[in-house]
């Protein structure tokens, strides 16, 4: 059995943020992944502006290899069933296009971790003094014994399920995927990620252009069939704009908790055991997860340190330094912060305000039929309530938290 401070499940991001921190400060620190590095990873690509500052600051410029063809994005284009499109370009200009295949790989290299690859987590127990962590290695049972353990293993968090087994069953799940096209004609800006808020093509809908071919990707909820949603939106896109795709070569999908940041629902462990990144439920508004995995898997590692420095409950730090990142990330969710501040890394007011108040009045109509989509969740009473918690308390409260 091997005897380290931290295990940290998930060569993700958030995972290299996490052993960032936990290097800098000493504390030996493996990292676990249950597949092969380099593995691919679905995933978008498009990286926020305050992602890849974290990214430079951290772990230096970003190698060729770690990125896609385009290398960068200048924004958002937002599109509505009315025909208005809105262009927004990110606040200090254009960003990364992650190949994250290739990305997560030099991050974790780069925080200096140890990395046990091709290790697959099975549970753990956290007996108070330490936490015993149960993997399978080609196959065969290994042990590892950690003072602490970080779960940065994504959406399906099965460091989530270990310590919650039932926490899975008590949020909506979605399924989000995405095909690959060749292009025979598509006037869809490359330089821009584009999003619909259209009610009739399903609760996520957006493409973009990766290495010359178009990625159409669509998100709805679980049970629902990804073949039918995914060929409404490609007759959408040719009818209305004018895309015209070979059919989809290859194709990817996966599943997602959208719902937490919305609704401030997050799950950030108990014990010795922390959650971070997207496990946590951590998501930006355009389904951006990496620059929130990238500081909450930062804050994780810090709540760790800081909890052998104070001889304090890590629960107690993490919990507490980790509200900072949960009011930057809800705040993008929250409708009183929309309308009167600027909560995302690109301007949605003003590209509102500069539309004439026609096709302002249309947006609204037509973002408003778009969260009625969502009403079945029964999210609304906690949209309003996490919204009138933050003038009041100045964050969020913690109270929903797991």
């Amino acid at each position: 059995m091997r005897n380290v401070d931290v295990v940290i499940v998930g060569a993700s991001l958030s995972a290299a943020a996490a052993a960032k921190r936990l290097i800098d400060a000493g504390l030996e620190t493996i990292v676990l992944e249950r597949k092969e590095l380099p593995r691919h990873k679905i995933c978008s690509g498009i990286l926020s502006p305050r992602g890849h500052r974290f990214l430079l600051e951290n772990f230096g410029p970003l190698p060729r290899e770690a990125l896609h063809e385009p290398t960068s994005c200048q924004g958002v284009t937002f599109h509505f069933p009315s025909m208005v499109s809105m262009s927004m370009d990110f606040f200090g200009g254009a960003t990364p296009h992650l190949h994250r295949k290739y990305s997560d790989q030099w991050a974790i290299q780069r925080s200096g971790a140890e990395i046990h690859d091709q290790t697959a987590f099975v549970d753990l127990q956290d007996n108070g003094d330490h936490v015993i962590v149960r993997t399978r290695k080609n196959g065969e049972p290994t042990e590892y014994r950690a003072r602490y353990v970080i779960g940065a293993d994504g959406p399906s968090s099965l460091v989530t399920r270990a310590i919650y087994p039932q926490y899975p069953k008590s949020i909506p799940w979605f399924f989000v995927g995405q095909k690959f096209h060749d292009i025979v004609e598509c006037p869809l800006d490359p330089q821009y990620f584009h999003f619909w808020f259209h009610p009739g093509l399903g609760h996520y809908t957006w493409s973009h252009a990766r290495d010359g071919r178009q990625i159409v990707g669509v998100g709805f909820k679980r049970g629902d069939n990804f073949a039918q949603k995914h060929h409404s939106v490609v007759k959408y896109l040719a009818a209305k704009h004018d895309v015209t795709l070979q059919p989809a070569t290859d194709d990817e999908g996966c599943g997602e908790n959208f719902g937490p940041s919305l609704v401030n629902r997050y799950v950030f462990g108990k014990g010795n055991v922390l959650i971070t990144g997207q496990a946590a439920g951590f998501l930006n508004m355009i389904g951006e997860g990496m620059s929130c995995a990238l500081h909450s898997g930062a804050i994780s590692g810090e709540a760790v340190v800081e909890a052998r420095l104070r001889n304090r409950p890590v629960q107690e730090m993490y919990r507490k330094m980790i509200a900072s990142e949960v009011r930057r990330t809800s705040d993008q969710w929250n409708p009183l912060k929309i309308a009167f501040d600027r909560p995302h890394e690109a301007d949605f007011p003003a590209a509102l305000m500069a539309l004439g108040w026609r096709d302002r009045a249309k947006v609204l109509r037509d973002m408003w039929r778009f969260v009625v989509l969502y009403k079945e969740f029964n999210w609304g009473r906690h949209i309003v309530s996490s919204a009138l918690q933050r003038p009041l308390l100045g964050g969020y409260s913690m109270r929903r938290w797991l």
